[in-house]
């Protein structure tokens, strides 16, 4: 399966990330490759999704009034899957050459966000790791209009002022600097559906 290239170059996201922390690209992706991936994200009832969790290790659990999504990890056996993780190494290794980030993995979760469910504010850094570096969320909500919630709020890194606010729209991608941004996903009217990710560096015991 070949993936179209990036509309817009590594240099420019890369410009983005060091000047303000964040790049929204509208259509990273053309052709049908996206509907392939909306097709994927789908509970089918076929033990492919579970409920989310937060925190880390044994101190793990579900708390839906915290969040309310349920993921499956992308397949690299896949077809689909792997087509989207190989255009993420290319992304990887550009954003290497360019800003010698370090980062050697990307990890991903398709994650569906029944109504009325959202992400309570919250940082992808998690407690006593520093392994994540770059955030991305690519929306898959066909059809999504002003009212139907979803929006990922980007926060000030100290504070309540919000520095962007994110519709989830059908092939949009957003990129951020996961330390710096605090950020909420806003309660959903109809099902939410995206693709969250996390490029990392190896951590330093």
């Amino acid at each position: 399966m070949i993936v179209s290239a990036l509309p817009i170059s590594t240099e420019i996201i890369a410009a983005h990330l060091t000047r303000v922390g964040y790049i929204v690209l509208p259509a990273p992706f053309q052709g049908t490759f996206s509907a392939q991936l909306l097709a994927r994200c789908h509970d089918d009832n076929h033990g492919r999704f579970h409920a989310a969790q937060i925190g880390r290790g044994d101190a793990r659990k579900q708390i839906g009034a915290i969040r309310g999504d349920v993921i499956s990890w992308l397949d690299g056996n896949d077809s689909v899957d792997h087509a989207y993780l190989a255009w993420m190494e290319e992304l990887r290794m550009g954003l290497n050459a360019v800003l010698f980030l370090g980062l050697f993995d990307y990890e991903c979760h398709y994650a569906i966000y029944r109504s009325g469910t959202g992400y309570a504010r919250h940082s992808d850094v998690l407690a006593g790791r520093r392994s994540r570096i770059l955030s991305t969320v690519y929306y898959l909500n066909e059809a999504w209009q002003v009212g139907d919630g979803g929006e990922l709020i980007l926060f000030a890194p100290v504070g309540d002022d919000i520095i962007a606010t994110v519709n989830p729209t059908f092939g949009t991608m957003i990129i951020f600097l996961s330390e710096s941004f605090p950020h909420q996903v806003l309660a959903a009217q109809h099902s939410r559906r995206s693709i969250a990710g996390w490029f990392r560096v190896r951590e330093i015991s």
